[in-house]
């Protein structure tokens, strides 16, 4: 009896491909299939306001107190680009009704964190809340026109990067990161972020408030520093340690253009050695036609 369509996408179509180990730029990245994981450590923290709203500061943060690992965009887009896969599963299984994803699935995906933050986990507020209703959620906040300055300068200039557009038809990673990331500027912003960005990003917030109890909702901003999140949390502030600030604007498109050149020379490494390879064979072969 053959396969069933569905089993089909989920065993072929949304199959992590193997890393290359022709990929010596991006050495750091793991090859992690999630799918096969299962928790390890209890979900404790739920992050749910929007990326750059100090996300990333949040991940430092969070790990500081204890909360390893924290997810955030970064752990899929640089550090274990086969995540990009189960996510891309989720959002199809939200926004288009193909398949399922509920507690069992986020479960291999962020089953090693004990926190989770920023894009695209905060599309999945409502499911994220309802499959870990014991953690604490927290809201970090910004001024929305700030905001939508902010993410027209990274995110959205990223998803919209010829240069990752060209790497992603070369780089494993690259290849896993970017239908990802412009799914999710397609279903979470309408595939109009200039325009429809602000809109959502205040129907969001108006939506966590809804969902969370305010005895388990903190609305934060990284500017508060250390007192009021560990207070919520029921953690000891730091002693003689500055809350982090990370990954302004400057620093964000620097590392996006670093991890670029880095995934070009994997594929132009690649290449390389395909060329020498067939080089060498051609010259063997006029060797012993000769002789």
């Amino acid at each position: 009896m053959g396969i069933k369509s569905e089993e089909y996408v989920d065993t072929h179509r949304f199959r992590v491909p193997p890393r290359p180990i022709t990929d010596i730029f991006t050495s750091k990245d793991t090859a992690i299939d999630r799918s096969k994981c299962t928790r390890t450590v209890p979900m404790r923290v739920l992050v749910l306001g929007v990326g750059r709203t100090g996300t990333v500061s949040m991940r430092d943060a969070l790990k500081r107190l204890g909360y390893d690992d924290t997810y955030h965009m970064m752990s899929a887009s640089v550090e274990n680009p086969p995540d990009c896969i189960m996510w891309q599963r989720a959002f199809e299984a939200k926004y288009d009704g193909i398949g399922q994803f509920g507690r069992k699935e986020w479960d291999s995906l962020l089953g090693h964190c004990q926190a989770v933050c920023d894009w695209p986990a905060i599309c999945f507020a409502k499911e994220l809340i309802e499959a870990y209703p014991e953690a604490k959620v927290i809201l970090t906040t910004r001024n929305v026109d700030t905001w939508h300055a902010s993410v027209m300068k990274t995110g959205y200039w990223r998803a919209k990067d010829p240069e990752l557009k060209i790497a992603s038809y070369f780089d494993w990673g690259a290849g896993l990161y970017y239908p990802m990331l412009t799914m999710f500027f397609e279903t979470f912003f309408e595939d109009d972020f200039p325009n429809k960005g602000k809109e959502v990003f205040v129907e969001h917030y108006k939506e966590i408030r809804n969902l969370v109890p305010k005895n388990n909702l903190l609305e934060f901003s990284v500017s508060e520093g250390w007192s009021p999140l560990c207070e919520f949390l029921g953690e000891p502030m730091p002693l003689n340690e500055p809350f982090p600030h990370a990954n302004n604007a400057d620093s964000f498109v620097k590392r996006c253009r670093a991890r670029n050149r880095a995934q070009l020379c994997n594929a132009a490494f690649r290449y390389a050695l395909i060329a020498l390879c067939i080089y060498i064979a051609y010259w063997f072969l006029g060797c012993v036609m000769m002789y």
